[in-house]
Parts: C-alpha cells; structure tokens; sequence
C-alpha cells in the first residue's frame, strides 16, 4: 500500500508542475573540486587535457537556475506560447553567465575573465578593441548586450544549411518525437519504475514529505532499454541504444533518489551519484534539482545592441587560434579596423 501511495503522490506532484504556466528550477551539482579531479584523473585524460584546478572548483561551487513562462499550463504548451525565459549560472562568488529572452530581443552578460581563466584561453582586452565594436567592449567587460532574437534564428539556420544547399534554403527539420510515441516511452518508463522501484515515504513538519526511491541502476537501465527496443522504429534517425554488452558495463549498484513534497507540490529532487561512479574514495557526489514557481523574465535596463555579424566574425574570429600559436593565444589583428577577416 505504501509503495501505491508513494508513486501516486510523485505522479499527482509532477501533474501540478505541468499545469504551472511559469516555472523556476535549480541545478546543483553536489561535489567538491577534489572529487572532480580525483574522477578526472581516474578517466585516464590525455596529456594536457586533465581538468585544470581553477575549472574543477568552479563546477564544483556553480549552480544553473532555469526560469520559463508561458500562455498556457507548461504541459500543453508549444514553442510559440511561450513568452519569457531565463538562465543564470552561478557560483559563490558572483555570476557566470545569464541570458533572458523577452520580447524581440535576447540579453546576455558573462564574467567572460573568470570563464576565460578557467579554460586557461585569455582573451584580448576589451581596451585592445576598436571604437567601432563597442558591443564586444561591453561583453567583455561583463555588461549587458542584446539581440534580434529573430535574427539570432536566422544566422543559426544558416549556420545549420547542409553543404552545397542553395543559400536561403530550409535546413532539414530537427529529428523530434510524435505525441504518440511520447506517450508510448512514459509509458514504458512507468511500467518499469513500478517494476523495480521500491518507494519509502517518511513525513516532516509544515506539510512536508519525503519519498525515498531506491533501485538497482543496471537493472533499472536494462528493464527500460527492453521497453523502449520496440519503440526503435519510432524514433528520430540517428538514435541508437545501447547494446546488451554495452548494459553489461553499467554499474550494478544500488542508487537512490530522494524527491522532496511540500503540502503535495514536488519542491526538491536529490539523485545519489557516488555508488555509480564506483571509486571508494567518492563519498559525496549527487545531483540537486530544486523546483519553485517561476518569476516573470524582465528586460534588464541600458543593454547595448549587439549586431550578429560583429559577433560571429570578430568576437569568436578572436577566439580562433591563429597557426604558430599555442592553443589559448587568441589573436587582435584585424580588429583595430573592426574587421573580421584579421581575425579569423
């Protein structure tokens, strides 16, 4: 009866959250910068390429925060209700990089030194730059630009067009799953959760409830695989599933997701990582999703407009190695006359 109860509760709790019309999550990765190295190193990483310090203990302290709002309830809507949008990723000691879209336009600002210093890639400062590319002055320095988020569209279709393609043609449209099928692979995900999920339930105070699901993650993993092989023809082309032999290398480890209830809403799910890494030494390693109502995205004042062409040609033409340089060197020829061409 427990085991009904439990996985009804999280069914009607997931039900509420699609019926939201704005919707804020946080993702936080539950791990130090010790533990990130330790798993870095034990992949075995090419010369050179092992996570540097400064990266480890920025992911290790980020949070991304995810807000949408729409028209209409979330689980009914389409990609043209909704109407605002934001993500933000943070860390204790400021901001990273957050976007919004509102409206025509798309706002973006970045602590571009400190992703720069974690990636070991410096880039040119903002000083170097022409008077012309005030928008890349602005970004650099951490300020608010903007764009057409139309025009934005536009540059990635073009950006998408196959070789060869006529310019102006349609790119092929995204791979995407039919209502149908959707509704074939939840529920085929539901029959095996009932299958090999056992749920616990424990009260709190103030109407709160935690439900504990605890379930052999190989097991789990290769009951759903057998529900979704005669879904393959369904699928969008390109995608594989895994192999038997390949189900054979999953961890056979217990794991457990903790889902926390507020007065029946789901506010908090936590999913333990450390058994399914399979390393004794990781004690601590797991993966917060903390869920409230959303806040209406709102257009940050004074943004400078970006313009596209600028961007795609002198901001990431900068960011191109040039031959004879280390990787991380980013060259500032071309830019003194804000073209583009110098700097690719």
């Amino acid at each position: 009866m427990e085991q009904l109860s439990a996985g009804k509760k999280l069914d009607q709790a997931f039900e509420k959250l699609g019926k939201e019309k704005s919707i804020s999550f946080e993702l936080d990765l539950d791990v130090d910068a010790k533990t990130l190295k330790l798993l870095d190193a034990e992949a075995d990483p090419e010369p050179g390429e092992a996570i540097p310090d400064d990266a480890a203990k920025l992911i290790s302290g980020a949070k991304i925060s995810f807000t949408v709002e729409s028209k209409k309830p979330i689980d009914e809507s389409g990609e043209n209700d909704f109407v605002g949008m934001a993500m933000k990723v943070s860390t204790p000691d400021g901001d990273l990089v957050e976007y919004r879209v509102v409206g025509d336009y798309t706002y973006v600002r970045s602590d571009i030194a400190t992703l720069a210093k974690a990636m070991d890639a410096p880039l040119p400062p903002a000083d170097e730059l022409p008077e012309e590319a005030k928008g890349l002055k602005k970004a650099l320095e951490g300020e608010w630009v903007k764009f057409n988020t139309k025009e934005l569209e536009k540059t990635g279709r073009e950006m998408a067009q196959e070789p060869g393609a006529k310019p102006g043609a349609k790119p092929s449209p995204e791979p995407s799953l039919d209502a149908k099928t959707q509704k074939k692979l939840t529920d085929a995900l539901r029959k095996v959760i009932a299958r090999e999920v056992d749920f616990k339930t424990a009260g709190g105070e103030d109407g709160t409830e935690h439900i504990t699901a605890t379930a052999p993650f190989r097991s789990l993993v290769t009951e759903l695989i057998g529900e979704i092989r005669p879904l393959t023809k369904d699928l969008p082309p390109g995608v594989e599933l895994p192999s038997d032999k390949d189900l054979k290398e999953v961890p056979n480890v217990t794991t457990t997701a903790d889902f926390t209830l507020k007065n029946g809403e789901l506010t908090e799910v936590y999913v333990d990582l450390a058994k399914l890494t399979e390393n004794a030494k990781v004690t601590k390693f797991g993966l917060s999703l903390k869920m409230s109502g959303g806040t209406k995205p709102v257009a940050p004042a004074g943004a400078t407009e970006l313009d596209l062409e600028e961007l795609m040609g002198g901001f990431f033409g900068a960011m191109m190695p040039d031959e004879g340089l280390g990787e991380g060197d980013f060259s500032t020829e071309g830019l003194e006359d804000g073209s583009a061409e110098g700097a690719a």
